[in-house]
């Protein structure tokens, strides 16, 4: 009997939700995500040092005298450093993200995204390996916009709302990754409710109001859902384009024989579609993140977390300089 990882695998590009490349190897997953804070924890194990030292040593001769830009360009090439490694082990992609402090910033997040792509190139990964991370915001959505006319394909997170799905559909981005867990963290907290069935959990349902609208209109955008609080909700979403996995649920599903039904089909999105096609220009794009006040609040939360986590990360790296 096929375990639930293979049966997912058969429909669904399953990506590991990790930086830590021990995991990765294990299962096998097609592409691979990182952020700040899966960085930040794997810079803690002692057999990812070298790659620590070696972006310390890239970020020295690069910032000059300026501790900060040292800094700076330490974490850009940590981030690569990571990346490179991944792409030895996954056949196709790594997100690498976007510093979330430049979330409302297009210009910076442009070029921020630029630099990486470079470093990437500088170790031999093309462009078109490279998937660059990017807040949601209509700033980011901008960004990626102009980054995706330039052939570096953009992974759209920290996304909650149809709003911001609507939004990416229209700049043409390559994939957005709506935050299952995060969105059923705040109806649990403001509906004062434990537990959802898995096919009225909030984060799920509005993965597949996503999917079916996407797939009815022709939006090329993939859909990538991501932030799962439980193995349920991975299931609940099967045939969706591509999930991002933590380990442990990617242990769960391994060692599941269950058979696994397909929940999602591009053949029955219209039939399950219930939105007309939008067009949003920047204005309606504010109301309608403003009238939704879970996508503002985890928006906004999801925003501070990561540049919390990268300033962690900066003040580690910081820590590990010469005096």
């Amino acid at each position: 009997m096929m375990s639930c990882l293979e049966q997912l695998k058969s429909m669904t590009t399953v990506v590991a939700d990790t930086g830590e490349l021990n995991a990765i190897k294990k299962y096998m997953p097609t592409d691979a995500t990182t952020n700040p804070t899966l960085i930040f924890k794997a810079t803690q194990m002692p057999e990812y040092q070298g790659l620590v030292d070696e972006a310390i040593i890239y970020g020295l001769n690069k910032g000059g005298t300026d501790r900060a830009q040292v800094v700076s360009k330490t974490v850009d090439k940590l981030f690569v450093n990571f990346g490179h490694e991944i792409l030895k082990i996954v056949p196709r992609y790594v997100s690498t993200e976007v510093d979330a402090r430049l979330s409302f910033d297009t210009e910076a997040t442009v070029e921020k995204a630029r630099d990486l792509i470079k470093l990437y190139e500088q170790v031999g990964v093309a462009k078109s390996r490279v998937l660059i991370k990017i807040a949601s915001t209509w700033e980011g959505i901008e960004a990626a916009k102009i980054l995706e006319r330039e052939g570096i394909h953009c992974n759209m997170t920290l996304l909650f709302g149809f709003a911001q799905a609507a939004a990416c559909a229209q700049a043409n981005v390559y994939l957005i990754s709506p935050f299952v867990g995060r969105i059923l963290d705040w109806h649990k907290k403001n509906e004062n409710k434990d537990h959802y069935d898995p096919d009225d959990d909030p984060g799920v349902k509005s993965v597949r109001r996503i999917y079916n609208y996407y797939k009815t209109y022709g939006c090329e955008t993939l859909i990538m859902g991501a932030s799962f609080r439980n193995v349920d909700e991975v299931k609940g979403l099967a045939g969706c384009d591509l999930l991002t996995i933590g380990p442990g649920y990617l242990e769960e599903l391994k060692n599941d024989t269950s058979e696994l039904p397909r929940i999602l089909s591009a053949e029955s999105a219209e039939d399950s579609c219930d939105d007309e096609k939008v067009e949003l220009g920047e204005k309606q794009f504010r109301w309608e993140l403003n009238e939704d006040p879970m996508s503002t609040e985890k928006l906004a939360e999801g925003i501070r977390k990561f540049s919390e986590d990268i300033i962690n990360l900066e003040n580690i790296i910081a820590q590990k300089l010469p005096k």
